[in-house]
């Protein structure tokens, strides 16, 4: 028999599974895409399989038996993201017809699985399901052969490559920073030019003590007291001077080079905090936060101790080189021999630490990402006695930012060295040229003495130059990383010209023509909708037909690719983001709540609250009486995402904090869907009070927690497909029904297996 199985779908073929499905085919059917799942439903770390043929759907989990469903335009195919585990259910349209599990490190394979299975589900609704049957090949790179992502032309890893070398001339745009501090710069500047000419006076004294002094003291003549201690006396002050100097120069750039660091850090952070949701969908948390900690750090350390001493090494090279001219031209001529040998070596190396040193940034930004993703879910991870797996992934991490460190090390511990050889051999032929001199009566011993000295700071400053290259290019890699955020553009920008919104806004929404892409997939179609103020609407529809995605377009986290979305009448683009969103109260099914005080959680969005306010806030929400019964009442400490307090007592909690600041529009995203029966009825009595004269936008995962709403709204891969109150649609017996009847048929099939298994349970 022949079956045929493209590119996307060979891997599995190899595999027991893989055995299996072919068994399953019939003769002359066709493999177009599979998906191999690594979790079992009960969350096992076993493989499933799910695959596309031309005539159904196969899919099997480790724990479970081979099943199929003919492929039909009815059938939707939802992902859902559980905390860290990914979840694909198949519905019809009535009921859920099974899922499978799977970890995030197979998402991008999940999605381009989901993308092909619309398409051809869409080609099925229409009839024209043959036209759809030819393999799509995956995407893939045309230079490396890897897959491209979905709804993406561009290859990461060739991205990553192709990446062209950080240039140390990106510190200077460091320079917006120090505008402000030109001044205390200029202070600087001036302080180290006096301060590197104090310590070049030593060596000029050299020169009398050894020719005026010694020397004649040898051949029998008398010592000059005088002369000696005005010489001593030149050394003592020109090292005080230099002492002096030295530390004010030092206090003054530590102060500025903190400054321009906590400036940095700190306008970074507020455009990071401009970025829609989109900019941080596509980031790392880790990332993000070694780019405002650990790269802020790498360019305050470079101004602070290495910036300062480059400019000390200059001056004290000019310096230096005019006195060594003005002694002996041609003594000074010889001292820059190793200087071209230098420049070279710098030039080869600065390259190669360049590339080194953005390796280094971005596999230390791996190291903190394992870390931002197991502490904050540490409770999974334990849940599922995965400590050692994490352990594991913690040390591949750190063995790839060592062996990374490994490779600039190498270049480096060879750079030094060489450099150090170079100013040596520099200094043994001044020695021979200066003795041939000496010996033809063409300088002195005190001239050559003090040209030694001269030369020994020369090659010393050299030496410290080539090794400021190292911290450049890591303070050059931390800076390209932040200027990275800092010319993004944030896809939800301010108005240039901002209308203000009237004192009394009425809360009417209306959204015309509105569509949405993610890249180049439609999520949202056509979507007219008018929302009266004061009213209620419950948006319905299966996981991933667009509902969370309307919710985020009407907060404005995105912008409408397509249409407008109004408010009283004003497109929501043409108004001030803080002053659109001071409107709108949002509760989330996970409610955020952050380290600190009841009080202080409470008041999040008025910080200035009064008491008498956030109490009042409480009482509505019905938080008042178990916040009384806290160790330290409205001023116990929550812990980091609220730890220390029940699902439901940190919902009431979100729920006050959208009361107080007492908004016109309220969104609820399925704020009552994870807590039980009994907690849901308090939140339900918050909600009550919450929704009172306010425009009302609900998400329920209990499609019976919203027969208050004045009118519900039926979504299907992002259109609506039906409007009105709940009993009107029910008798209609359309998608809202059919969603009613499969969420009952649902909840009466686990109230089942809950009896079971308590039956199973009891004593023989």
């Amino acid at each position: 028999m022949q079956h045929h199985h493209p590119v996307d779908a060979s891997g599995v073929f190899n595999g027991p599974l893989g055995a299996e499905l072919r068994a399953q085919l019939a003769p002359h059917e066709n493999v177009l895409t599979a998906l191999t799942v690594d979790l079992t439903v009960s969350l096992r770390f076993q493989q499933g399989l799910i695959a596309l043929t031309d005539a159904r759907i196969v899919g099997k989990n480790a724990d479970s038996e081979w099943q199929s469903w003919p492929l039909e335009g009815h059938l939707q195919l939802c992902l859902i993201d559980h905390a860290g585990v990914g979840t694909l259910e198949l519905h019809d349209a009535q009921q859920r017809l099974a899922l499978w599990r799977f970890t995030l490190s197979q998402q991008a394979q999940v999605l381009r699985f989901l993308q092909r299975f619309e398409q051809l589900r869409d080609a099925a609704a229409t009839g024209n399901l043959q036209g759809a049957l030819v393999p799509v090949e995956e995407s893939r790179c045309a230079v490396c052969s890897e897959i491209l992502p979905p709804d993406s032309d561009e290859c990461p890893a060739c991205a990553r490559q192709a990446a062209p070398k950080t240039s140390t001339w990106v510190l200077l745009r460091i320079g917006r920073f120090a505008t402000p501090y030109k001044g205390m710069l200029i202070l600087g500047f001036i302080l180290t030019l006096l301060s590197t000419a104090a310590t070049l006076v030593p060596p000029y004294l050299t020169i009398p003590i050894m020719d005026d002094i010694l020397i004649p003291y040898q051949t029998g003549t008398p010592i000059d007291t005088w002369l000696v201690g005005m010489c001593l006396g030149g050394l003592l002050l020109s090292a005080l001077l230099a002492w002096g100097l030295g530390w004010a120069r030092t206090w003054v750039m530590a102060k500025v080079s903190e400054r321009i660091g906590a400036d940095m850090r700190t306008t970074t952070y507020a455009h990071m905090m401009k970025q829609s949701l989109e900019y941080f969908g596509g980031k790392r948390t880790g990332d993000l936060m070694s780019r405002i900690s650990s790269d802020t750090d790498r360019i305050n350390m470079f101004l602070s101790l290495y910036a300062l001493d480059f400019v000390t090494d200059v001056i004290m090279i000019v310096m230096t080189a005019v006195i060594l001219a003005s002694i002996n031209p041609w003594l000074a001529l010889v001292t820059l021999v190793p200087l071209p040998f230098i420049a070279w070596l710098i030039q080869k190396v600065r390259g190669r630490l360049s590339v080194g040193f953005d390796r280094v940034s971005r596999v230390w930004a791996d190291v903190t990402n394992v870390l931002s993703d197991t502490i904050p879910g540490v409770r999974v991870v334990k849940a599922f006695a995965q400590e050692e797996h994490e352990i594991e992934r913690f040390r591949q991490a750190n063995v790839r930012n060592l062996e990374a460190n490994d490779r600039v090390n190498k270049v480096w511990s060879l750079f030094s060295p060489t450099v150090g050889l170079m100013t040596e051999i520099g200094l043994l032929v001044v020695w021979g040229f200066g003795i041939w001199l000496v010996s033809h009566d063409q300088i002195t011993v005190g001239v050559l003495t003090a040209f030694i000295a001269y030369i020994g700071r020369f090659y010393t400053r050299l030496d410290s130059m080539s090794r400021i290259v190292n911290i450049t290019q890591k303070a050059a890699a931390g800076a390209k990383r932040i200027f990275d955020v800092l010319d993004q553009v944030s896809s939800v920008p301010e108005p240039s010209n901002p209308v203000q919104l009237p004192p009394l806004v009425q809360g009417r929404i209306s959204l015309h023509d509105v569509g949405f892409r993610y890249g180049s997939r439609q999520v949202i179609r056509n979507l007219n909708l008018d929302i009266q103020p004061g009213e209620m609407i419950g948006l319905v529809g299966h996981s991933g037909s667009g509902k969370s995605t309307l919710v985020n377009l009407i907060n404005r986290f995105y912008d409408v690719t397509e249409g407008s979305i109004q408010l009283d009448g004003i497109d929501i683009r043409r108004l001030a983001v803080a002053d659109y969103r001071s409107q709108i109260g949002l509760v989330l099914q996970e409610p955020f709540l952050f380290f600190g005080t009841v009080a202080e959680n409470i008041a999040y969005g008025k910080p200035h609250a009064s008491r008498q306010e956030i109490v009042a806030a409480a009482r509505a929400a019905h938080a008042h009486e178990f916040i009384l019964r806290l160790p330290h009442g409205y001023d116990s400490v929550v812990g980091e995402r609220g730890q220390g307090l029940s699902g439901g007592e940190r919902q009431r909690i979100s729920i006050a904090r959208a009361l107080l600041i007492n908004p016109r529009l309220l969104i609820l995203d399925e704020a009552t869907s994870a807590v039980d029966t009994e907690t849901e009825k308090e939140i339900q009595k918050a909600l009550d009070n919450l929704v009172q004269g306010r425009t009302t936008i609900a998400i329920a995962h209990r499609l019976s927690t919203l027969r208050k709403a004045s009118r519900l709204v039926v979504m299907d891969r992002g259109e609506i497909v039906e409007v009105g109150p709940h009993e009107e649609l029910m008798a209609a017996k359309g998608a809202y029904w059919r969603l009613y009847e499969a969420q009952a048929r649902r909840a009466e099939e686990d109230a089942q297996a809950a009896g079971l298994v308590i039956k199973q349970g009891e004593p023989g």
